[in-house]
């Protein structure tokens, strides 16, 4: 059973930091791209970043260029979303995906498993 958990999301003021983690199970971890999306209330889920299976190659939505960060730890089988100078836009339940392929893709149907979701509110 394929299991995607993201833990880190909460409350945290325009300026500060969070840093979400995704621990998956039940998957070859190493053989995924993960990446992570985001949905605010109304809105169409959107790519954020996602990191090829090394962890050498990374992409960004423009939006968060610069002030998020993401990485992976294989030997732990999770992903990381640093995230700084965070803005009230940023607010949005953000999940974790695992993409079977070797390239980087920023559409969301493309990846195969998801996390439930962990909540990020930035109050301004």
């Amino acid at each position: 059973q394929v299991q995607l958990v993201e833990s880190g999301g909460g409350l945290v003021q325009a300026g500060g930091s969070l840093r979400l983690s995704c621990a998956a199970s039940g998957i070859f971890f190493s053989n995924y791209v993960m990446g992570w999306f985001r949905q605010a209330p109304g809105k169409e889920r959107e790519f954020v970043a996602a990191v090829r299976q090394s962890g050498s190659s990374t992409y960004y939505t423009d939006s968060v260029k610069d002030r998020f960060t993401i990485s992976r730890d294989n030997a732990k089988n999770t992903v990381y979303l640093q995230m700084n100078s965070l803005k009230p836009e940023d607010t949005a339940v953000y999940y974790c995906a695992a993409d079977r392929t070797t390239m980087i893709r920023t559409t969301a149907r493309n990846y195969d498993y998801w996390g439930q979701g962990t909540q990020v509110t930035v109050s301004s």
